[in-house]
Parts: structure tokens; sequence; C-alpha cells
């Protein structure tokens, strides 16, 4: 911290400087959770809302690491400007980290639930991703998931259902808990030239207790034998 009060006080040294991959000094201080290092660099001008190379805020990072005291400070200095052209939330960031006590801040501070990835950053994934509840039910994290559901978070934003992973991932807790929240359970992936994906029978052929659940929620497995 004493180099850091050097630095901040050096009238030479510029303290929203990024580093070969955009880091800001503010950003790997959230990423460390040390509040009096954070307060000292805002105090000195450190920009919140300069993000990195990979599009990362300080508050996306602070999210992901559960660094709440961290959040709480930056939450009401970040700009939505900010954060919309990053192409992602803070919500994505603590789902992704599997941060209950961040992600349920960010939710009373009233962030969206149903925010979706900037393709910019969604195509980085193999899943095409978009949705926070889509981090939580891919990390087979139940608390995260039912948070981002009694929030309001949708279940169909995803180009693979959330329902769908869940039942490769054979997590019978969220299966449950996505079909209690209204997930449509007769879905496809449909992603390349229209071409149908594997469904909800294709995930679940040799479980039969998967499949059992399923055709007690509605499933209509008539319908897509002929896709087997």
């Amino acid at each position: 911290e004493g180099c850091l009060k050097d630095k901040t006080t050096d009238k030479c040294g510029d303290v929203n400087a990024q580093a070969s991959n955009g880091d800001t000094v503010l950003y790997d201080a959230s990423g460390s959770g040390n509040l009096d290092c954070i307060k000292l660099l805002l105090q000195h001008g450190a920009n919140p809302n300069v993000a990195s190379y990979a599009c990362q805020l300080p508050i996306h990072r602070a999210a992901y690491e559960g660094h709440i005291l961290a959040l709480r400070t930056l939450i009401p200095i970040t700009t939505k400007r900010a954060i919309r052209l990053s192409g992602q939330s803070p919500v994505h960031s603590a789902a992704d980290g599997g941060q209950v006590e961040c992600l349920e801040l960010l939710i009373q501070k009233g962030f969206d639930v149903n925010a979706l990835l900037g393709a910019h950053i969604s195509e980085n994934y193999g899943d095409l991703r978009k949705s926070p509840l889509y981090f939580a039910v891919c990390n087979g994290d139940a608390t995260c998931a039912e948070m981002l559901l009694a929030a309001g978070a949708k279940t169909d934003q995803d180009p693979l259902r959330c329902i769908l992973v869940a039942i490769r991932a054979e997590r019978y807790e969220l299966v449950q808990l996505l079909l209690s929240y209204g997930a449509e359970v007769n879905c496809y992936f449909r992603v390349i030239s229209n071409t149908v994906f594997p469904t909800a029978l294709q995930y679940c052929l040799r479980d039969h207790v998967m499949l059992r659940l399923l055709l007690n929620s509605g499933y209509q497995a008539h319908k897509h034998v002929n896709l087997l």
C-alpha cells in the first residue's frame, strides 16, 4: 500500500495507465478486494469505467471474485454506458463466479437478471451463451440459479436452453428447479442452418429417472422419436 500511495500521489504517474492486457491498477485492486487501495485509487482519479482489452471493468472483477465491499463501492460510480459497451453485466460475473452475496446485492440494486452478453462476448463461447442463468446452470449452481429465477430470470434466452444443459449434466435438482419456473421441456437446440441438435430425450435415453421426470412434466416423447 505504501508503494501504491507513492505511485498515486506522484504527479508524473498515471493512475489510469493500462498494462499490456489492458488491466488498470483499479481493476487489479478490485480483483484482490483491497478496499483501502480501491478507495485510495479513486481518490486520486482512478476511472472505474475503463475496461480491459477483454472488455472487463473493475465491477466485473469484484463481482466474479466475490468481493462484496469492493462491489458495493463500485456500483454507484460505474456508468450504465460503460457496462453496456463492455457487452456483459456484473450479474453475469457474479453468476459465473458463483458469488451468492454479490449476486444478491446486484439484484437488490436493480441490475437486470435478463441482461444478455454482447455478440463480441458471446461468440467466445462454443455454446454462444447469453444469459446469467446459463452460467449458473452450467456451473451446476442451484443456489445462484434459484436466486436468478426468483428475481425473474427467463429460461429461454440462450441458443442451447438451460433445461437441456441441466438434463445433459444429469442435474436433477436444477432440472426440477427450471421446470418449476416454467422451462419448456419440449425444446430443440437450433444454431447452424436450422439443424436439429439433440433433444431432451436423446440426452436421457440411459437415465430412466431423468426420463420419468421429464415425462411427468409434459415431455411429448412421441414427437421427438423420429429425430433419433
